[in-house]
């Protein structure tokens, strides 16, 4: 395994520079001097430390035939793989990251209390005053209430975009300041514990036009069908297609042009997905986010977010902060 979040997963080792081989009588993770010490320590591993750089290393240290992880491998990397003598090559796609996909207990354990955190701070955002400070200004003051309510960090940068900067789903938020009567789209998540959380709401700022509340509205009931479409057996571009249909027979198909939600662990965005084009099958133990949104170009963006336990019989909301439309100063 060469993805460090997999290495992670399976030893609980984090560095930036290990290489993890799982043989059937043994497993050996590789790695340098600044992080050998530390790898010592993990029970069950053989460690064996190599020059910093690991590739270019491992002559004599592998078995006949090894199997590597193609979506993760840099080809400069493989290319000093093949060079290895006597070496034979498998690609493998997704082994781990199908295993990452449904959750443990303890897992879950830990995205529930980062959700909690990330619930909390939300609350506490909704009583600061909005109009009149940057969106960088804001991003600051949220970032710090993530850590007064027990984050290890935020789990990814984060979104926050007012008026038309909102536009973007992706946005990156600037020196804009806000004003009354437009819609500020915030996207944050905790990290505790390694795991992540992930939620989208849209404030309203005073009092706003009917075309926007009718956007939020709108965006509003597409992902309670969404959610709806979440259990067991249900399968990725179905759960996307639940939602999407509900903003496409209003007239906005065009403005929703990203997936409905994606899985969340290590990493804020991992399997399964909730897109079109998505084959993967939801299973009891996943957590999903389901997000759809409207954007109107100039105008703005409504994005509301979820993160979501698939169960045996549906799914269970771990975001608990309000959906309906909150007006803040």
């Amino acid at each position: 395994m060469s993805a460090p979040v997999n290495v992670l997963y399976l030893t609980g080792f984090d560095s930036s520079n290990a290489v993890l081989l799982v043989e059937a009588d043994r497993v050996r993770l590789f790695t340098d001097f600044r992080y050998a010490e530390r790898a010592r320590e993990l029970d069950g591993v053989e460690v064996e430390e190599t020059e910093r750089h690991i590739y270019s290393d491992l002559e004599g240290r592998l078995p006949r035939r090894i199997g590597f992880e193609a979506d993760a491998l840099t080809y400069a990397n493989f290319e000093l793989l093949q060079a290895v003598g006597g070496v034979e090559l498998a690609r493998r796609r997704g082994l781990v990251e199908s295993l990452r996909a449904v959750k443990e207990p303890g897992e879950l354990d830990a995205i529930r209390r980062a959700t909690e955190v990330t619930n909390r701070t939300y609350e506490r955002l909704a009583e600061e005053r909005f109009s009149g400070r940057t969106e960088k200004e804001l991003v600051w003051r949220m970032t710090e209430l993530f850590h007064e309510e027990g984050a290890d960090e935020p789990a990814f940068a984060i979104d926050i975009a007012a008026g038309p900067t909102a536009a973007s789903p992706h946005a990156v938020p600037g020196d804009r300041v806000v004003q009354e009567g437009e819609l500020v789209l915030v996207d944050a998540g905790a990290k505790v514990d390694g795991y992540c959380s992930d939620c989208t709401r849209t404030f309203a700022v005073g009092e706003i036009s009917d075309s926007l509340q009718e956007i939020y509205e709108l965006t509003r009931l597409a992902q309670q069908a969404g959610l709806d479409a979440v259990r067991p057996g249900a399968i990725g571009r179905d759960v996307d297609a639940a939602a999407r249909a509900v903003i496409a027979d209003a007239g906005y198909g065009e403005s929703f042009g990203h997936g409905l939600g994606h899985g969340i662990g290590l990493l804020v965005h991992e399997a399964p997905n909730l897109r079109p084009e998505s084959t993967d099958v939801l299973a009891a133990g996943n957590a999903v986010t389901v997000e759809p949104g409207i954007y109107l170009s100039v105008v703005g963006g409504v994005r509301i977010e979820d993160l979501v336990v698939v169960t045996e019989d549906g799914c269970d909301a771990l975001t608990t902060f309000p959906k309906e439309l909150m007006t803040v100063s």
